[in-house]
């Protein structure tokens, strides 16, 4: 089987800023580290070709050159083959326009099954995934918590989808899109120690605009879809802590606090 995952490279998520006028996050001098929904996804990818080694493993990412490091430690965990897609022209880009990069190139690639995360912890919209989907015409499942390896072949696939009340397993006919969630709990291996002495720069490629042809406009900034009203980053703040009694003057307080908070 072929299979390739896609990778996002996610900022550190309490020390980002945001673009005042465009709402666009500012990745310029942030350390980037894997998504960790995608991590599963080449998880399991990896502990597919551990069962059976012809399996072939590329790893794609929409990305700056920057995370070529990144890309390189993959290689040396058993992935065949990466892929940046780096261009200026996709500075910018919101998930419609990223998913028109991705699809674009993907269109020309031979595969089995795409394998992505569900969520990425910068964004959390879950959107590219399906429209992926939509760009390629394949089946697409989000919130995927296990595949059934014993039924994973070059046709169809079989794995459980975990939601708010209940885990559904389904079957999808090949080739598609399976989007894995951390829950998941599929683990990268380690390197060994000659591993990380290898040089791999063989087995990355960057493809820029040059090769997908998208005319100015059509992805990145000016081709992004969503109109940023307002952007904010998130303040966790600190809540102390109450503490009550199981008795009758504990059973009080909550009832009234219940009652304060409009739940009762």
């Amino acid at each position: 089987m072929k299979l390739i995952c896609l990778m996002k490279f996610v900022p550190d998520v309490d020390a980002f800023t945001l673009d005042g006028e465009t709402g666009v996050m500012v990745r310029e001098g942030l350390r980037l580290v894997m998504n960790p929904d995608d991590v599963c996804a080449v998880a399991f990818a990896l502990r597919v070709k551990a069962t059976h080694p012809e399996t072939s493993v590329e790893v794609v990412t929409m990305a700056p050159v920057t995370v070529t490091p990144h890309m390189e430690d993959l290689i040396r965990v058993g992935v065949d083959k990466g892929t940046i897609l780096a261009d200026p022209a996709f500075a910018g880009s919101d998930t419609y326009a990223t998913a028109t990069v991705l699809a674009r190139h993907l269109a020309r690639c031979d595969f089995d099954v795409i394998l992505t995360g569900t969520h990425a912890i910068d964004g959390d919209t879950a959107h590219v995934p399906a429209q992926l989907g939509a760009c390629l015409a394949l089946s697409q499942m989000s919130g995927i918590v296990r595949v059934d390896e014993n039924r994973f072949t070059h046709e169809s696939a079989v794995f459980d989808v975990e939601s708010e009340d209940e885990v559904a397993t389904y079957a999808m006919v090949l080739p598609g899109i399976l989007s894995l969630t951390r829950d998941s709990g599929y683990k990268l291996p380690y390197p060994s120690r000659k591993a990380l002495e290898r040089d791999v720069s063989s087995q990355l490629q960057i493809v820029s605009n040059r090769e997908l042809a998208f005319a100015e406009g059509q992805v990145g900034l000016g081709g992004s879809r969503t109109q940023v009203v307002k952007a904010f980053a998130r303040k966790n703040t600190h809540k102390d802590q109450i503490v009550v009694q199981a008795d009758d003057e504990g059973i009080a307080f909550i009832h009234q606090y219940l009652r304060d908070k409009g739940f009762l």
